[in-house]
């Protein structure tokens, strides 16, 4: 079914088992520069998933390029703890691969204490909001043998390959962009000068190397920043990789100060893959696609139409370590998808806290996250169908024991339906096609429609309970409120309210934002109709931009707070308020909403003001449902509260706390 996918591939002479490739990611597992033991468990986990090649990295190779916020390799000294990772990563089937890493004008001044980053130029960073120091050709001589150095080092400690990031705006990049290089010497100015500084670290890399050791670059197809590189310039310096002997090209998205979306949702799935597609059709090596490959079946199309000749999964191995051997026993539908919500993986870097997975509570803590196999199982009776609860009684039955789950639904999933209703969110849904597949896979008797009582605890006789009820939508104290005629987010999402022309959501928060989005997208052309007008110019480009974003609802957000988006991430937060911006929705934030009578919004804003509209929507927030959890302690039987029964939080929250409960409590 992957013949492809599933087949090897030779790099230089290093042969690959398979196409799939875990690429290089932020971790933040050290803050000393030092590999340990979370990074060899994390690694590890996808190397015995069946990865054919695991890069590990961002390494720092010194000279001001990261600091502590990541591993490094600039001292003999690493050498071994590196050495005894990539055995580590070999032992288990893998090729192990090192990506060398310097950020340039992307340090900020406390990673490298207090001192300022350096770059091709002074040039203001809009990612770190500095000015760095401009290198020296001294400077520049200094890096590069850093760059070549760590490389040697790379094989020293038995690796199979060695990378060079030339992507996402660090310093590579910051040499090639006329955006950040106004040098005037040889290292600026014309194509040959921007390119030299690569060229140079690649051709002395080589030579001291050796003509059989890979080494890889990973690139900017288009750094997605007005006035940079974009995916016409850039197969020309594929051309000059590969001349001055890298053995295969990794082709990503732009720039971190791109406003173009990188990797959540919003990016459709394969959307960069045109950008590999254009640089393999310049280079004769491998050259392997990224961002938004989910799925195998996706994946095996890229490969078979030629467009990459492997693909990178990084997030999508985060998830589920184990999707390579999944897809090679032919059981793709137990791959735990990644559902691109960017909480864990990127949201936690941006706190500065570990990189781990909303989906996957083991991501992360492989070491000390295991489910032990239940040796005396007992009876476990789950209550809600939501995403803790399933993942619950999942995990509950993965270690032995017999679980049976209630939904009064009449079916799976809970929240999950909402979350994956709003434009891009559809990814939200292929988590209960998980589940789905984990129940029948591990047995667990499932009841839907079926509401849990007293009657039935005492019926069923069950060990212990796991009481996951959910969430209500809260009403707040406003007058009118209570009346029929404001309506809840929720009903709006499901699909079973049809608002009117001129709409209010009272509430900015995440829930409220998604809403309006929903409903702001009804009445666009869809990207079929898109690309019948575009293809047969049937439109002018700036009407087909008007039709994709103008729809058939007028909507207002009132937020009592100063600005809108509380409780979205950091790393989705701008793409929303941008699209907010994009859809034309009026946004009125610090008003204190009076009343709501037929339809009209009465608020607070300076002085008392009013609106009227067809249709109000409250999405102020939610609150625990614990029908049966208030009654559970006077049963005499063990149990648990996990998910919104707790309190109303994300799906990251939900899934974890269920792992844990079942892991700690089982």
């Amino acid at each position: 079914m992957f013949k492809t996918l599933l087949s090897p591939i030779t790099i230089n002479k290093t042969v690959i088992k398979n196409r799939i490739v875990f690429p290089a990611m932020g971790l933040l597992y050290s803050f000393d520069e030092k590999l340990n033991d979370r990074h060899e468990n994390f690694y590890l986990e996808r190397a015995r998933g069946g990865t054919g090649i695991i890069t590990v990295g961002p390494i720092g190779i010194g000279e001001l390029g990261v600091g502590a916020a990541a591993p490094s390799i600039a001292s003999d000294d690493a050498v071994p703890s590196f050495s005894k990772l990539a055995q580590k990563i070999q032992n288990a089937g893998a090729k192990a691969w090192v990506q060398l890493y310097h950020a340039g004008a992307y340090v900020r001044p406390l990673q490298i204490g207090g001192q300022i980053p350096i770059a091709p130029s002074a040039v203001y960073s809009n990612f770190t909001r500095l000015v760095p120091r401009e290198m020296s050709i001294a400077d520049i001589k200094k890096v590069q043998q850093s760059y070549i150095r760590c490389a040697e080092r790379v094989m020293e400690a038995g690796f199979d390959g060695v990378e060079i990031i030339a992507s996402a705006g660090y310093l590579i990049c910051q040499f090639l962009s006329p955006l950040t290089n106004k040098r005037n010497d040889e290292y600026g100015g014309s194509f040959d000068n921007r390119v030299r500084f690569v060229r140079e670290i690649i051709e002395q890399m080589r030579q001291r190397l050796g003509p059989d050791f890979p080494i890889t670059i990973r690139m900017a197809g288009n750094d997605f920043v007005p006035g940079s590189n974009t995916d016409y310039d850039t197969p020309e310096f594929a051309r000059v990789y590969e001349k001055a002997g890298v053995d295969a090209i990794s082709v990503t998205g732009g720039w971190h100060e791109s406003h173009v979306p990188q990797l959540p949702g919003d990016l459709p799935r394969g959307g960069f893959v045109y950008l590999a597609r254009s640089i393999k059709e310049a280079v004769s090596i491998p050259v392997m696609a990224s961002n938004r490959i989910p799925d195998p079946f996706l994946a095996e199309q890229i490969l078979q139409e030629g467009s990459a000749d492997m693909i990178n999964l990084a997030r999508v191995l985060m998830a589920d370590p184990y999707w390579p051997l999944k897809t090679l026993k032919g059981k793709p539908a137990q791959i735990r998808p990644c559902i691109a919500c960017l909480q864990g993986c990127m949201d936690e870097l941006f706190n500065f806290r570990p990189s781990i997975c909303a989906v996957n509570a083991r991501t992360g803590f492989e070491g000390e996250r295991k489910i032990k196999k239940a040796q005396d199982p007992i009876r476990v009776l789950v209550i809600g169908a939501g995403p803790a609860g399933l993942e619950a009684a999942y995990r509950a039955a993965q270690a032995g024991h017999n679980v049976e789950i209630y939904e009064k639904a009449r079916q799976i999933g809970g929240q999950l339906w909402l979350a994956g209703t709003p434009p891009h969110k559809q990814d939200f849904l292929k988590l209960i096609s998980f589940y789905e597949e984990m129940l029948q896979l591990y047995k667990v008797s499932t009841f839907l429609g079926r509401e849990v009582t007293s009657d039935l605890i005492n019926q069923r006789k069950p060990d212990h309970i796991i009481a996951a009820e959910g969430a209500e939508i809260a009403v707040p104290a406003i007058k009118g409120f209570e009346n029929p005629d404001v309506v809840s987010a929720w009903e709006v999402l499901k699909g079973n309210i049809i608002p009117g022309k001129k709409i209010a959501i009272i509430g900015g928060g995440a829930v409220g934002l998604e809403t309006a989005l929903f409903l702001a997208s009804k009445g666009t052309i869809s990207p079929e109709t898109l690309h019948f007008l575009f293809r047969y110019e049937a439109e002018k480009t700036e009407r087909l931009r008007e039709l994709i974003c103008k729809g058939a609802h007028e909507v207002t957000v009132f937020e009592m707070l100063p600005a809108i988006g509380k409780g979205l991430g950091r790393s989705t937060r701008w793409i929303v308020l941008d699209n907010i911006h994009r859809y034309e929705l009026k946004v009125i934030t610090e008003a204190k909403i009076i009343e709501v009578k037929n339809g009209e919004v009465w608020f607070e804003k300076g002085s008392l003001q009013s609106l009227k509209f067809d249709t109000v929507i409250n999405a102020t927030g939610s609150k625990p449902v614990r029908k049966i959890a208030q009654m559970l302690g006077t049963t005499g039987i063990p149990y648990s509260v996990i998910g919104d029964s707790v309190r109303p939080a994300g799906i990251m929250e939900a899934i974890h706390q269920a792992y844990l409960t079942v892991m700690e409590n089982l």
